[in-house]
């Protein structure tokens, strides 16, 4: 492939996000759902791709043509496929560049029940999958235990996590399961999405969603309150680096950040080799994504900066601007090359996975969430929902919506939130571990520690962030 031909690919990008833009601004009904342009431009190119336009101009076209398979030319699309797993590691390396890094203890309070939610639907999804599986799938079906995974491999996996774990199911007796785990993170996309859209538009009606639009759903008091941060405290005198561009220098900070985080990564994995992982043959770090590392390499980037007094070199407008580009880019590829084909050999145990895993979700958010979250839990959840339904890009997409100025601490929650959450489920070393662990032991030992485990953040989440608890806490102070 010709580098004019990876900068084309660049180009139509900008095009269907000025296509959706124009769409939403003359279709209502889009505009009343809150929708982005970034997502509106992501569906009109995923319909004029190979699965939807493809399957009619297939049918006419000699196979090699330019449009065989849709408008959107294959070589665009080989283009777009790796963009969301490079493009969210800019939007993570970028989330604390430019404010200042708060203390342990203000993180937990920030981002302490997201933590606990999160992993509470993570491992909730193992129970669920495993109690499907043994119960239903595996006798009535014969479809394989590691199925049992595949919720959570798949739900907050996401496809990244699927297609990495590829060879684990092949290794494992258990190749189809990788074609299903694919198949399931694209219905968790679509779920999340779809789902969480009416949940916001449901919510807005209801007085739950109170920041969804901007400012002209605020309040006069929370008007007066506009540009407050949550968790940080941000400079408001910024100073150029006169020797470089201001957005040369702050791409340049984004590539420091995501550089560290990839050292680390590499130091993990070289050290798993060296170690455990060559006294068991099981490796566990490969699977770990780079974005939460990439994360933790902004935070020590501002540390620097911060231990230095050079802190007011860093523009956070400008880093935000940054990241809203990197998200845009993400969203518009990630649903742009979404594959759409079922798999018809295990259709059944395919939609009861996708359905249970929906129940799930749903059930967590809407039922858990006000229960453990204390402030903020419609917008905060939203993120733990999307990312609970395959993609992380999802949950930063559904708290931009409901709260589109970042009046709450939702997304500042939600990045701290990667911390500890990444690193273990949702394509950590729970995640990969999961598959090895049932082909050893069982599903039924899995079972049993993943139940545990479920309630015991469950109860701890119920007993210390419940809001009527702090509410009455307050109240005999």
């Amino acid at each position: 492939m010709s580098p004019n031909m990876v900068g084309f690919s660049f180009i139509m990008i900008g095009v269907f996000l000025i296509i959706g833009k124009v769409v939403r601004l003359h279709t209502k009904w889009l505009r009343n759902l809150f929708l982005p342009s970034s997502i509106i431009a992501g569906f009109i190119a995923l319909f004029l791709g190979p699965d939807a336009l493809g399957r009619l101009t297939s049918q006419f076209l000699a196979e090699g043509s330019l449009f065989y398979n849709g408008l959107i030319p294959e070589f665009i699309l080989d283009v777009w496929r790796p963009l969301p797993g490079m493009f969210i590691n800019i939007v993570f390396a970028a989330l604390f560049l430019g404010k200042k890094v708060p203390s342990i203890k203000k993180i937990w309070n920030i981002a302490g029940p997201q933590i606990v939610m999160g992993q509470t639907v993570s491992w909730g999804q193992y129970v669920i999958g495993l109690l499907l599986t043994m119960f239903v799938l595996t006798p009535f079906f014969d479809v394989n235990p590691l199925a049992g995974a595949l919720i959570e491999i798949s739900f907050v996996g996401g496809h990244g996590t699927a297609a990495g774990l590829a060879s684990t199911f092949e290794s494992l007796g258990f190749a189809e399961g990788a074609d299903l785990a694919l198949g399931l993170a694209t219905i968790g996309i679509l779920v999340g999405v779809v789902a969480g859209i009416i949940i916001i538009n449901i919510g807005h009606r209801k007085g739950f969603a109170k920041h969804v639009g901007g400012t002209d759903y605020f309040t006069e008091e929370e008007k007066e309150r506009l540009g407050e941060s949550y968790g940080f405290e941000m400079e408001q005198q910024v100073k150029e680096a006169k020797a470089i561009e201001p957005l040369a220098f702050h791409l340049s900070l984004i590539a420091v950040a995501i550089a560290i985080g990839y050292l680390l990564q590499q130091g993990l994995i070289l050290l798993e080799a060296a170690t455990w992982g060559a006294w068991t043959d099981v490796y566990l770090f490969p699977f770990v994504p780079l974005f939460p590392l990439a994360m933790i390499g902004g935070v020590i980037v501002q540390i620097v900066f911060d231990r230095f007094d050079i802190h007011m070199y860093i523009d956070q407008s400008l880093i935000s601007k940054i990241s809203g580009f990197a998200l845009d880019v993400l969203l518009v590829s990630a649903l742009a090359t979404l594959s759409l084909q079922v798999i018809g050999e295990n259709i059944i145990p395919f939609l009861l996975l996708a359905f249970v895993a929906t129940v799930w979700n749903i059930f967590a958010f809407l039922y858990l969430g006000p229960r453990m979250i204390p402030e903020y839990w419609f917008e905060r959840g939203l993120g733990d929902f999307g990312q609970a339904t395959g993609m992380t890009a999802t949950g930063l997409l559904l708290m931009k919506v409901a709260d589109p100025e970042y009046r709450t601490p939702a997304l500042m929650g939600f990045g701290y939130k990667q911390i500890l959450f990444e690193p273990f489920v949702g394509g950590g070393l729970v995640t990969a571990a999961s598959l090895p662990f049932i082909f050893q032991f069982g599903p039924v030992v899995f079972l049993i520690i993943s139940t545990v485990i479920t309630v015991f953040f469950l109860i701890f989440g119920l007993v210390k962030f419940n809001p009527k608890r702090k509410l009455a806490k307050n109240e005999n102070q």
